[in-house]
């Protein structure tokens, strides 16, 4: 065991080093897309935490990041600091998602997803079309990007690494969350939500927190995304926006602390890479996924369990 622990210290100490180092020598292109990559692996820590450990199918993680995103540029337009512009995200997001959390109470599976659905598509109304609030299909341009305790953030290698210093703390919150009281009875309430009420876990509670905390995480990256690019509009926070978040769940394995980032990987980062086969590299993208859930369906965090079971069942 402590030579397992002394291991995955030391692959932990190896990506922390490599995030910390690689910014340095990358363009302006490369930055962002390093930025988006962590922005899009926070999303999908909070869809993490609702759908791969609480077991709450969610398709409403998209409107949240809108949300936040949205709560920034409106409050930054009024001269707000960002510190409060994300209490305010955090807050207005963790309300959300406890409401939207009820219908949970009541329906399960693909009738979650069509509740969730009509949420998502609630928010999109809500983005286009009330101009007075969020601009409309001109949306919210010039956000700026955070200035904290004497410190600019505007250049893309300090933002870069202002996004993956948020990275890292929503990281170690959710590993703290998982590995308390909470995170197991999560896992109970994904397994079996009748044996664990039946085990003393309140499952109507713990499925609305964990709406709330999966909707914040959704909301924090919302705050992270809009000084990134400096202008959001309606078109930005669709229905696509949700589905990628969830293959990014999906693809790097739900459940698993690991697989946000993978997934964020695959979807992020590896369409960029592949943007030199031109015309071509939609096909090849959506070859590479059909490929990964047929071949590790548990996702890229279970393939080292996936090789050891087929070598396992090798005669």
């Amino acid at each position: 065991m402590n030579a397992r622990l002394t291991r995955n210290n030391l692959v932990l100490l190896a990506i922390v080093a490599a995030l910390l180092i690689a910014p340095l020598g990358m363009r302006s292109y490369s930055l962002n897309v390093v930025s988006t990559w962590a922005v899009m692996s926070v999303a999908a820590i909070g869809l993490n935490v609702t759908l791969g450990f609480a077991g709450q199918v969610s398709m409403a993680q998209g409107a949240f990041v809108g949300i936040g995103a949205y709560t920034v540029g409106i409050l930054t337009a009024m001269e707000w600091p960002f510190l409060p512009c994300l209490a305010v995200a955090i807050l207005l997001c963790l309300a959300l998602g406890w409401i939207v959390g009820y219908p949970a109470l009541r329906v399960r599976s693909h009738y979650l997803v069509f509740v969730t659905l009509a949420f998502t598509t609630l928010a999109y109304l809500v983005f286009r079309n009330e101009e007075w609030l969020t601009g409309g299909t001109n949306g919210i341009p010039d956000i700026p990007r955070p200035e904290m305790f004497g410190i600019s953030f505007e250049s893309d290698l300090a933002y870069c690494y202002f996004c993956l210093l948020n990275l890292a703390w929503v990281s170690a919150a959710v590993m703290w969350l998982v590995n308390s009281p909470w995170g197991l009875a999560f896992l109970a309430l994904r397994e079996n939500p009748v044996k664990a009420q039946a085990l003393g876990v309140d499952t109507r509670r713990y499925t609305l927190v964990a709406f709330a905390l999966g909707s914040a995480l959704g909301g924090i990256a919302g705050t992270l995304y809009a000084p990134l690019v400096a202008y959001i509009d309606d078109n930005a926070f669709t229905l696509n926006l949700s589905l990628n978040l969830m293959l990014m769940v999906m693809v790097g394995g739900s459940g698993r602390l690991i697989g946000p980032y993978l997934g964020a990987l695959v979807v992020v980062v590896l369409p960029e890479l592949l943007r030199i086969a031109g015309d071509y590299y939609l096909m090849g993208y959506g070859a590479l996924i059909v490929l990964l859930m047929i071949f590790c369906p548990s996702g890229l965090a279970g393939l080292p369990e996936t090789l050891r079971a087929r070598r396992g069942a090798t005669p």
